[in-house]
């Protein structure tokens, strides 16, 4: 792809669900390839039921957004009023970055900042000063330190489900 062309966000909709379940089977894949399967095993989500209920539900009840480059989905990220299950909500007002994913062949373009970016905007455009996101924090804690590139800061670690998933808690002040 053309990475000189602008990347353009929009809302998400249904019709996005198979390039955005692509985009994770192409993130899994690309983990399985570095032997990092901790975060998300080794099975595509597309071929996950409950992974494909996750993304359905997700964009049915939260404000999905997609970037595009070129007319092709090469990111996402879904808004919401709150965490999973996994995690309490917050004693104020939030919005919760579900699903941030890109595609792995433009890793480095920037793309999951610019939909983070977008993310805090959208949180102070409501008038919500708290964004918040967990993450997978095993392995080499890349992703958190990502997180924490994009401005969010740590604020809770967690464990998930019988096989004790590392998660991290991060937040970010948008006001």
């Amino acid at each position: 792809m053309d990475t000189s062309r602008a990347l353009t966000l929009r809302p998400g909709s249904a019709d996005d669900l198979p390039a955005v379940l692509g985009l994770f089977d192409g993130a899994v894949e690309w983990l399985v390839a570095q032997g990092r399967t901790g975060q998300w095993g080794t099975a595509p989500w597309s071929a996950r039921e409950p992974a494909v209920a996750l993304v359905e539900a997700y964009f049915a009840k939260g404000s999905p957004w997609v970037a595009e480059l070129d007319g092709a989905v090469v990111g996402t990220v879904t808004l919401t009023d709150g965490p999973g299950s996994c995690v309490g909500p917050a004693p104020e007002p939030e919005r919760y970055v579900h699903l941030l994913v890109s595609e792995r062949r433009l890793a480095g373009h920037g793309i999951g900042a610019a939909l983070l970016a977008h993310a805090a905007a959208e949180t102070r455009r409501a008038g919500v000063s708290l964004l918040r996101v967990d993450c997978y924090a095993g392995g080499d804690g890349k992703l958190v330190d990502f997180y924490r590139s994009c401005g969010f800061r740590p604020t809770l670690a967690f464990t998930e489900g019988p096989d004790d998933w590392p998660g991290q808690v991060l937040e970010m002040r948008v006001d």
